[in-house]
């Protein structure tokens, strides 16, 4: 049931709220002084200019489009955290020279892969609070990229090693 649709409640109670939040809604009396309960909140400051308008969409969206981010960012820690033991653990079985660039390449993929999910995140937010439709990932195809360079400074790694 919408607002609209709600029964009125005849009691003094339900009196009380019914006026409680007419005077809310013109902005007078204690219940504007107070804090606004359910769809009457507004967002104010940084998320109200992050998220540039729109209506609030169904929360199992934003909410897997939150876990849609996390996933990214745990890809993102993932590359990191190649990139440092490559640099760390690999120094008898690769060239420095080749050591380097395959820690560095991971390195930036994480750096790309955890900024950019910011902006993906918060891209996808807006359509939804837009009703528009969502945006192309820009992130998979930087990843896909990245990951097939070090693929393929490795496979050339490895037919190029003298056993």
């Amino acid at each position: 049931m919408t607002e609209q649709e709600e029964p009125q409640d005849q009691s003094p109670a339900g009196a009380e709220a019914s006026a409680g939040k007419a005077s809310a809604a013109s902005g007078t009396g204690a219940a504007a002084a107070g804090a606004v309960s359910g769809r009457d909140r507004r967002r104010r400051g940084i998320s109200a200019w992050a998220l540039g308008g729109g209506t609030d969409p169904d929360p199992r969206f934003t909410l897997a489009n939150e876990r849609t981010f996390l996933a990214w960012i745990r890809t993102s820690l993932a590359l990191v955290a190649g990139g440092i033991a490559v640099e760390a653990f690999t120094s008898e079985l690769f060239s420095p020279e080749l050591r380097k660039t395959v820690s560095v390449l991971l390195l930036l993929l994480g750096l790309l892969t955890g900024g950019g999910s910011f902006f993906r995140w918060l891209n996808v937010e807006r359509a939804m609070r837009r009703q528009a439709p969502l945006p192309a990932p820009l992130i998979a195809p930087i990843l896909a990229a990245g990951g097939a360079l070090v693929a393929a400074l490795l496979i050339v790694f490895v037919i190029g090693r003298p056993v």
